[in-house]
């Protein structure tokens, strides 16, 4: 900061340097900050003059940054939202407001967390929930965040996260799907885009008792994946960390009596460029213990499928 203070001739000078790049012109800026149009040429000239770069073109009463202006005007621009999401964070936090920001995908939004969205808030009615969602494969860094779902390797070093569950999957279909016997026809696979190969090709069967040619969906959100097969529209890998809700429910029944597991889990990190909250870690702990809450249900509704020996 002292260097900061050093290469600045006032603060000030970056206030007038925003109004003025966002506006186009310094007359609007001078407007903006409630000062004349000579005022904010002059401050403008003096912190080009304190750089020694121009950071604006003047072109007939428009002012066009330059490159040397873009480039300051970007981090400019993400020091003050940064400073400004500091200050509103301070306001909820006097109010006894704070805002807890996630960093999990569209389909674990959806479809387990947003049935629950009710719960979770009566649990913590002092929190402003965020998202930042991820519409494909969780994966990587946690920041600028409160907490993230992400998963890894079991042999890749940890990175301090707490253990949601292990990766396990199922196929599953809604019920009208599953009664839909005719063998003549083949079933509809619904796939995730960027899964590698064909996951149907791994169970010997499938408990529809169709044996004609597959068919096949393929999306690039898997939270439209597990919608297409709420719909009945074929038979979907479900991820238990996602299709639990629906599998308790019934709105989802198991397409096979076989669990896959893999050599993954899934975890929830805290931010990698600051330390966890306290709020943070009870909603963690919230999440994860429902989650085992659910998969005990599964595994009393289910128990051949064996699920929570699988998952953790």
């Amino acid at each position: 900061m002292p260097e900061l203070r050093r290469m600045l001739p006032s603060s000030n000078a970056l206030f007038v340097f925003d109004a003025a790049a966002r506006n186009g012109s310094f007359t609007a800026a001078a407007a903006e900050l409630n000062v004349t149009q000579p005022a904010v040429s002059r401050m403008l000239g003096q912190f080009e003059d304190y750089l020694g770069v121009r950071l604006f073109d003047r072109k007939a009463g428009r002012a066009v940054l330059t490159e040397d202006g873009e480039l300051l005007y970007r981090r400019v621009l993400e020091g003050f939202r940064s400073i400004e999401s500091g200050l509103v964070e301070i306001e909820r936090r006097r109010k006894g407001t704070e805002t807890v920001t996630l960093s999990v995908s569209s389909a674990f939004t959806t479809h387990w967390l947003m049935p629950r969205i009710d719960k979770l808030q009566k649990q913590f009615p002092q929190v402003d929930l965020r998202f930042q969602l991820i519409s494909g494969a969780l994966r990587g860094p946690v920041e600028n965040v409160d907490l993230g779902m992400r998963f890894r390797d079991r042999e890749e070093p940890s990175s301090g996260g707490t253990l949601v569950m292990k990766e396990v999957m199922l196929p599953m279909c809604s019920p009208a799907y599953l009664g839909e016997t005719d063998p003549a026809e083949g079933n509809t696979i619904i796939r995730l885009a960027e899964t590698p190969g064909d996951w149907a090709a791994d169970y010997a069967s499938l408990l529809t008792g169709r044996r004609g040619v597959a068919k096949a969906l393929s999306f690039t959100d898997y939270a439209v994946v597990m919608q297409a097969a709420l719909l009945g529209q074929g038979i979907a890998l479900g991820w238990l960390t996602v299709a639990s809700h629906w599998l308790l429910t019934g709105a989802l029944v198991p397409a096979s009596d076989t669990l896959t597991t893999t050599r993954r889990i899934c975890e929830f990190l805290p931010p990698r460029n600051r330390p966890m909250r306290p709020i943070a870690a009870e909603i963690r702990d919230w999440i994860t213990a429902q989650m085992k809450s659910e998969i005990a249900a599964i595994d009393r509704l289910y128990p051949k499928l064996g699920a929570m020996a699988a998952c953790y």
